[in-house]
């Protein structure tokens, strides 16, 4: 019996060894991955009007707060984006329309083409804040933002993110067009 006993604590024991080594090999091939942190954004945007909104409206002032979020490596990023916007109506005309306030939500990816060069696309929502005002019937708008832009360093850890986008509003009436931007967002961004 005692050799029958001694000879399962033997087995257990190299079954034991056998499992441990198993495991420090697989411990030795996982790769330590670098964990990038999110980046945020704090920054101006002033654009011009295009399109249709160009007739009763000259130009555009705000600005906006953006985390990039890491998605793979220092290259692929998820953006989100909220701000205020003000789209300045030409007081030329008579009767001079209101100005458009709106607060622009959007999401979407930015990746690095090389180094600090980027093309960035989002997509999301305009709440138009004055509608009664300016004669709008919807509340809200899509709205997408195609964007290509350049990090400039400032600094170890901070940078200027210069960009430029055109954005487009679809209808803020039900019968009328879309609303179109041409913009500038100049940012000071940290946490890199």
């Amino acid at each position: 019996m005692k050799n029958s006993i001694n000879i399962g604590l033997v087995a257990l024991a190299i079954s034991s060894f056998a499992t441990f080594a198993a495991s420090a090999q697989e411990i030795e091939k996982i790769e330590i991955k670098t964990v990038y942190p999110t980046r945020f954004s704090v920054g101006v945007d002033a654009g011009l009007a295009s399109g249709r909104l160009n007739t009763n409206y000259n130009w555009s002032l705000g600005g906006s707060i953006q985390a990039d979020i890491p998605l793979s490596s220092n290259s692929l990023f998820a953006t989100l984006n909220a701000g205020y916007t003000t789209v300045f109506a030409d007081k030329n005309l008579s009767p001079a329309p209101e100005d458009i306030n709106l607060i622009p939500v959007k999401a979407g990816l930015k990746y690095f083409l090389i180094n600090d060069i980027y093309v960035q696309g989002e997509a999301g929502v305009s709440f138009i804040l004055n509608k009664k005002d300016v004669g709008y019937s919807n509340s809200a708008s899509f709205l997408y933002a195609p964007q290509v832009g350049i990090l400039i360093p400032v600094g170890e850890k901070n940078r200027i993110d210069a960009g430029v986008r055109y954005e487009s509003n679809t209808r803020f009436t039900q019968s009328g067009s879309s609303g179109n931007i041409f913009a500038l967002r100049v940012a000071y961004a940290f946490g890199f």
